[in-house]
């Protein structure tokens, strides 16, 4: 499985922006397929954004579309969330993670996740 670690959370006020990064080893990137899901306290996980392993096919949440933007970088083993327009319902442990199918991806069956990073937003 390809191992993933997250950065980038913090706290931020309603309104701003934050930049999350997940960094990959361990196996060829560009052969997976890379998402963002999202777990609120007390809520269950939930997706948020997922690219195709060479970027050709994006997904994202309703919740968070025109708000959020993924993107990757296959010679840096990278993929990133930029999201703006913060609410305070974006709060939450944001995970990146990865697996070889898309569609398993996008069911939240994916092989491999990060340890996740905390996204506050206050309002």
């Amino acid at each position: 499985q390809v191992q993933l670690v997250e950065s980038g959370g913090g706290l931020v006020q309603a309104g701003g922006s934050l930049r999350l990064s997940c960094a990959a080893s361990g196996r060829t990137f560009s052969n997976y397929a890379m998402g963002w899901f999202r777990q609120a306290p007390g809520k269950e996980r939930e997706f948020v954004s997922a690219i195709s392993n060479y970027g050709s096919v994006i997904d994202y949440a309703d919740s968070v579309k025109g708000r959020f933007s993924i993107s990757r970088d296959n010679a840096r083993n990278t993929v990133s969330l930029q999201m703006n327009r913060l609410k305070p319902e974006d709060t939450a442990v944001y995970y990146c993670a990865a697996d070889l199918s898309r569609a398993s991806l996008l069911r939240g069956d994916f092989g491999s996740w990060g340890q996740g990073t905390q996204v506050t937003v206050s309002s």
